[in-house]
């Protein structure tokens, strides 16, 4: 029975993380801690953000976002994720593969460029305090919000629909724990040409472009901290810029890997790899820039002291 790209295939195997029985009960328990951390980082600074007004700034406009990106983004991919784990063969149909993949390809771009607009937001915030009210008004941090967001659509909708042109003939075992686009291209009996160049310029665009804003950005908000006169402040600001800095570079450094030096026989080691840009990622992302934060802590404390009020 034929799919609608003419292909033998309709259906695909996960092959999951590894193939190691020993190992799937340990790595099921630490995948799903993971996403339960996951889910109530994000879903609380949510609505964390959303019941306190003093929170609604551009900084937290953008985390806001942030979390949406990375609740929708690890939901995507980590149910499957968990059930190869307990499975002994975990299955999807052609359709829902380039569903996910699609929907991860959305949320992965945007959150690039949300990344992006929030390290340009704290370029402006200690740059130029004075122009900050102007510069990232209601208005810019919308567009910001919508470009990033389009982009990410942009993206996946090219990614996807060169992968609906290929044939997958016989091979339907993915060298992954997810639909992505690489463990997809190992499998196609026809050319994978356009494809490659679509991944060559698409990715490197998505990566080396909000990486290089990113670095620029902190390179002018290093410098300024610099000249901030209170030891006391410049050991908070660097203490506060590294955990984001690691962040970052925890991110496009696993996804760079994974991307742009890759090879048929390093699949194994990029599928590790991604990890930490599809799991780790977005667990720390609500910890790293929110409850750092003396706002957020102060927001937390407040709506807790209601809620106990209004139980009690």
């Amino acid at each position: 029975m034929l799919t609608r790209n003419d292909s033998l295939v309709t259906e695909f195997i996960l092959a999951g993380l590894t193939d190691r029985p020993e190992l799937q009960q340990p790595l099921f328990c630490l995948f799903l801690m993971i996403y339960i951390f996951t889910m109530v980082g994000n879903l609380g600074l949510i609505t964390l953000i959303g019941l306190n007004s003093h929170l609604h700034t551009p900084m937290y406009y953008f985390l806001f976002n942030l979390s949406f990106i990375d609740l929708c983004y690890s939901s995507v991919f980590t149910p499957k994720m968990l059930m190869n784990f307990v499975s002994k063969k975990n299955t999807i149909s052609y359709a829902g593969c380039m569903t996910q993949l699609f929907f991860f390809l959305f949320f992965v771009i945007s959150e690039c460029y949300m990344l992006t607009s929030m390290a340009y937001d704290r370029y402006v915030a200690i740059c130029n305090p004075l122009l900050y009210k102007v510069t990232m008004s209601h208005h810019a941090c919308s567009v910001l919000t919508f470009a990033a967001y389009l982009l990410g659509f942009a993206g996946a909708t090219a990614h996807t629909g060169c992968m609906l042109r290929l044939n997958f003939c016989n091979a339907n075992v993915i060298n992954h724990y997810l639909c992505d686009i690489l463990p997809l291209l190992q499998l196609s009996c026809t050319s994978t040409y356009v494809n490659e160049v679509v991944v060559l310029v698409v990715v490197g665009i998505n990566i080396t472009a909000p990486s290089f804003t990113i670095l620029i950005s902190y390179i002018f908000i290093l410098t300024s901290i610099l000249h901030i006169k209170s030891a006391q402040g410049r050991s908070k600001a660097f203490s506060t810029c590294s955990s984001h800095i690691i962040a970052l570079f925890l991110f496009f450094g696993s996804a760079a890997f994974m991307y742009l030096t890759y090879s048929p026989g390093s699949m194994d080691q990029g599928k590790v790899s991604s990890v930490f840009y599809t799991n780790v990622g977005p667990m720390l992302n609500p910890f790293i820039y929110s409850l750092r934060n003396k706002d957020v802590k102060t927001a937390l404390r407040k709506t807790l002291i209601k809620f106990r009020r209004e139980t009690f």
